[in-house]
């Protein structure tokens, strides 16, 4: 599932938070109450909106009652920035009365799919600076200590390193911003098979311009699916990469679907980054790898074999 595809997912269930919420949550408390018992997850675990739609329906905070009830304390929706006020603050009420915390969103949804970042362009900076003055109000609204940043494509014709020294600089004005608010944007590396020619590809390009940026308002968002069609030896560059890491995202490969489905053996990633003392989010930024309620059943089943003990 393409980064488009989920913000499209996300922005698509807005119109239904202030319409029909009565009986879309009168329709998921009964299966609430029927949930697994089987207790919270070991790791906070995030879905977002739509991935367990069949058996809550299309309301959002049903969607959030009945992730809390099969065990996750956490959620992340890509398209928070797209929603009105009213609706990111009923999604913030509700996670706040379920003991849910706010993953990422996206932080520039203009800025991402250009040469904002590998060019020293004034007019690009200054958008990507007001991107993240209005990321902070969104945080404050939403409860969020994350935000993702997708830094934009390479130039062909311009050495990397001169790109890389205007990211650098570029995500430095944004920091001033983000620092006394305490928002962190995550870099995320995409891989070049399903995003061609962005700048951000590798964690080591990443953990470069963080240390570059050195702010602790820049971190990096390692997200294990693309990283392993990037480059794999996952754990390595994991540990390589430890202290500039704040976030992790999940998908397997083949597929983009849930961990189990592919290649990735996940109960092993997770329980390594438990034992290195992660207690942040994982981000399921992935599909289902079936259709209706037994493919969501199927999520958290997965979830749930590779949870650490």
């Amino acid at each position: 599932m393409q980064r488009r595809d989920f913000l499209l997912s996300a922005t698509a269930t807005t119109g239904v938070l202030a319409s029909g919420a009565a009986g879309a949550l009168a329709s998921v408390r009964p299966s609430a109450r029927r949930a697994s018992g089987a207790g919270p997850f070991k790791m906070a675990f995030a879905p977002h909106f739509g991935m367990f739609r069949h058996h809550a329906g299309n309301d959002p905070v049903a969607q959030l009652e009945f992730a809390a009830a099969e065990g996750f304390t956490a959620w992340e929706d890509n398209g928070m920035g797209g929603r009105s006020v009213d609706d990111q603050k009923r999604i913030a009420k509700a996670m706040g009365d379920l003991g849910m915390t706010m993953g990422v969103f996206v932080l520039n949804p203009s800025t991402a799919w250009g040469p904002t970042f590998s060019r020293n362009n004034k007019g690009d900076r200054q958008k990507f600076v007001d991107e993240a003055k209005r990321a902070v109000d969104i945080a404050e609204r939403v409860n969020a200590k994350w935000a993702t940043v997708v830094c934009g494509t390479r130039e062909p014709r311009r050495d990397l390193g001169y790109q890389t020294a205007s990211a650098i600089d570029q995500l430095r004005a944004a920091a001033e911003i983000l620092e006394p608010s305490g928002l962190v944007m995550v870099l995320e590396p995409l891989n070049p098979r399903d995003h061609p020619n962005l700048l951000l590809a590798k964690m080591a390009h990443a953990y470069e311009i963080c240390r570059g940026v050195d702010s602790p308002s820049c971190k990096i968002l390692c997200d294990i699916y693309h990283q392993q069609i990037t480059e794999g030896n996952l754990i390595p560059n994991i540990d390589r990469s430890w202290d500039e890491i704040a976030y992790f995202q999940i998908g397997d490969n083949p597929g983009r679907a849930e961990p189990t489905t592919g290649e990735i053996n996940y109960a092993n990633v997770f329980a390594h980054i438990q034992r290195k003392g992660f207690t942040g989010i994982l981000g399921m930024e992935h599909g289902n790898s079936r259709s209706g309620k037994d493919g969501e059943r199927a999520v958290i089943d997965a979830y749930r074999a590779c949870d650490p003990a």
